[in-house]
């Protein structure tokens, strides 16, 4: 698993974990930075120790081959993969380290605004409510806009941070391209040595341009997304397990004379189960977790002013403490009624806590006859007037002349009227635009929401082969009307693609033009946008093998290894360990070749379950699908509350049996080992995304998803 995508929501939300997951980027930088240095150090080296050159030229030879970059999400495209095997190749670099220092700046600035943020509110909260009501509320308006400036300043370094973390992809291999064709020169032997060396360069630099091209697309989409969170945080509110869940403080009293004392705790609050987590969390200690607690609630009222000396505040009790209630303080009166509404308080808001995502807007494009018309007008009239047009699809038209050509298309009265193969009055340009634009109006995309994810699992693992043969059997899996018109549009590229000398539209450019086109996600999210690579990969693929794909029915019957890297011999991926964490492994690939084994699917697909409550859910969840909301405590945590692994995971899957498919050796004390055919008992999904929780002869504990087979 490499870094976890740095979502913007929650810059709002502001949770430990987010802020783990920001500690991890800035490792990684500082870690980048080390090494670059080193290797100026040790290129610095190579060029003047003439006399200890072999020496010079290992140790640095040595240093490249340890580096490894770290990816954002869980796989990487084979591009990515080519440029990080080249620094094993190289033996020299050069880098300046601009960015390096401006990005520590920017953690100081972000680390400096936090302390300011917390500090004023901390400040704020201790303010007597016997204060009059004016010097109260200009209170209040200082630490609203404290609060909405440092979520600004949140925004702008989350996405810088991963910025760079991208960029440096290519252009850290870049100049080591320039120093390698200068030590060329250097060497009597230079020239042969270019000659040789001169295919693997012309792969390597296609390999950095395509990453480029993806860097580039993929971050107009960030910086679009940002801009929407900016204007509309609460719309963009991530769906969550919890029915709320965020920062309380929490009185915690002590003997008199003493007083009491106001500790930080996030919060988490499952309304089905009425279960109700608490984890003291101080940023300013080196933002480290505490022992959490965890009871079940009784009851929750609301603290007015004339009982304590705070605002903001309620009381809670839980049913294992009768009697003995605890104070919280909320951020805000808003806040404080959300969370009261969420516990059963008396007063509640019309709205829920945790909003719900709301859909894109849906315009009239639809997969109709009329929709078959206008596609293939718009196509039949580039491939006459612009096929050979230089960034055919790259170059868009004005704004208002493809919406009033898209208007007219979509209407039936002027559909027919209008002449894009003679006229002048439409540009090529304003054409391809209305075309991308209709696709991308459509209620969801061509390559439909369900599928998505299938599209992309084989686009970030396996050989080249097995990944046609996946997308392939995908493909004819999409509904007829959607797989006519896919055919039509890839046909349609790969004959753009044929002239990619004079239009300069490779298969790889056209990917990072139609991919987030035909496959945009349903939410959108950074780590969604994360994967913007991995579609255009799929879009390629349709149009490399477009004649197999379309036109020849799939193989059903590719064997299971072409889905899966075994381990051990005919078992799939087990999650692997990586800094105490487990990462999330291709399992939907995985329950394709169920499919194909078994002739049904026993796992019902993404829309088959509702997700505005997970906790109300009684059915089972698809395991090609973590669980989610951000990650939770450690499972230790877990244990010393009392609390079990299940407790913390949505109740998707419940009181369900499954058998062992494949045989596991345990290798943690928290896992099952078993053998081929053993029956768990009370299977759950756990909060470790992959892994569930069952028992097997009276033992609790986790279960690799993909090796057993619900019941």
């Amino acid at each position: 698993m490499g870094l976890q995508p740095l979502e913007f929501s929650d810059c709002y939300l502001d949770s430990p974990w987010f802020r783990e997951r920001i500690r991890a980027h800035e490792a990684e930088l500082e870690r980048t930075n080390k090494f670059i240095k080193e290797l100026i150090k040790d290129g610095k080296n190579l060029i003047a120790a003439t006399k200890s050159l072999s020496v010079a030229q290992r140790k640095f030879a040595h240093s490249l081959r340890d580096f490894k970059f770290e990816f954002i999400g869980d796989a990487v495209t084979d591009d990515e993969r080519c440029i990080d095997a080249s620094l094993r190749e190289f033996s020299n670099f050069l880098k300046n380290l601009e960015e390096q220092r401006e990005i520590m700046e920017e953690k100081k600035k972000f680390d400096k605004e936090t302390e300011k943020n917390y500090s004023l509110i901390d400040k704020h909260l201790n303010l007597s409510a016997k204060k009059k009501d004016s010097h109260l509320q200009e209170a209040d308006i200082q630490v609203e806009q404290n609060r909405q400036h440092f979520y600004e300043l949140s925004l702008e370094y989350v996405c810088k941070l991963q910025e760079i973390q991208e960029r440096k992809k290519f252009e850290f291999v870049e100049p080591m391209l320039s120093f390698f064709q200068g030590m060329f020169t250097f060497y009597h032997q230079g020239h042969e040595l270019a000659k040789d060396f001169n295919h693997y360069k012309m792969e390597l630099q296609i390999n950095i341009q395509n990453t480029r091209n993806r860097f580039e697309g993929t971050r107009s989409e960030v910086e679009e997304l940002m801009n929407k969170i900016r204007q509309n945080p609460k719309d963009h509110k991530r769906a969550s397990q919890f029915t709320a869940e965020g920062y309380l403080y929490v009185q915690e009293k002590r003997p008199a004379p003493f007083g009491s004392n106001w500790v930080k705790h996030y919060c988490m609050y499952r309304k089905a189960a009425k279960k109700f987590n608490m984890i003291p969390f101080e940023h300013r200690s080196g933002g480290k977790l505490g022992d959490g607690e965890v009871f079940f609630l009784k009851e929750c009222t609301k603290r007015h002013t004339d009982s304590i000396d705070r605002r903001f505040c309620f009381d809670i009790e839980a049913a294992d403490r009768p009697g003995v209630s605890l104070t919280m303080q909320a951020f805000s009166e808003e806040e404080r009624k959300q969370w009261l509404e969420a516990l059963g308080g008396k007063e509640a808001l019309s709205h829920s806590f945790n909003t719900a995502i709301i859909p894109r807007p849906e315009g009239n494009a639809q997969l109709d006859k009329m929709g078959f018309t206008i596609i293939r007008k718009c196509i039949s009239a580039v491939e006459t007037r612009g096929i050979n047009d230089q960034g055919l699809y790259r170059v868009v038209g004005v704004s208002s002349k493809v919406q009033r050509l898209l208007s007219m298309l979509m209407d039936v009265k002027t559909c027919n009227e209008v002449d894009l193969e003679n006229s002048a009055d439409w540009e090529v340009k304003t054409i391809t635009s209305a075309m991308k634009q209709y696709l991308r109006s459509l209620p969801e995309p061509l390559m439909t929401y369900e599928l998505h994810g299938d599209f992309i699992v084989p686009a970030k693992s396996g050989s080249p082969e097995s990944r046609v043969n996946a997308i392939h059997f995908l493909v004819h899996k999409l509904p007829e009307k959607n797989k006519e018109m896919l055919d039509i549009l890839v046909k349609h590229l790969t004959n753009v693609s044929n002239h990619s000398k004079q239009n300069l539209m490779t298969v790889a450019n056209l990917g990072v033009v139609f991919g987030p086109t035909l496959m945009r996600p349903q939410e959108e999210t950074v780590a969604a946008l994360m994967d913007l690579k991995f579609q255009n990969i799929v879009v390629e693929i349709l149009i490399e093998n477009h004649e197999k794909i379309f036109r020849t029915p799939p193989d059903t019957t590719f064997p299971e290894p072409t889905c899966l890297s075994a381990s051990p011999p005919n078992a799939p991926p087990r999650q692997s360990k990586r800094q105490g964490q487990r990462t999330k492994r291709p399992v939907a690939v995985y329950n394709l070749c169920l499919e194909l084994e078994d002739g049904d699917n026993p796992y019902p697909s993404k829309e088959d379950t509702p997700t505005s409550s997970l906790d109300s859910l009684s059915s089972p969840s698809p395991v090609t699908t973590a669980v989610p909301g951000p990650p939770g405590p450690d499972k230790n945590h877990l244990l010393a509350d009392g609390g079990s692994f299940g407790d913390w995971a949505s109740t998707i899957i419940s009181s369900r049996k499954a058998r062992a498919v494949y045989p596991c050796e345990a290798e943690h004390s928290s896992e099952l080992s078993f053998e081929i055919g053993a029956i768990f008992e009370d299977v759950q999904t756990s909060r470790e995304p992959g892994w569930l929780e069952g028992t097997l002869n009276g033992k609790r504990g986790l279960i690799p998803q993909n090796y057993v087979k619900l019941l």
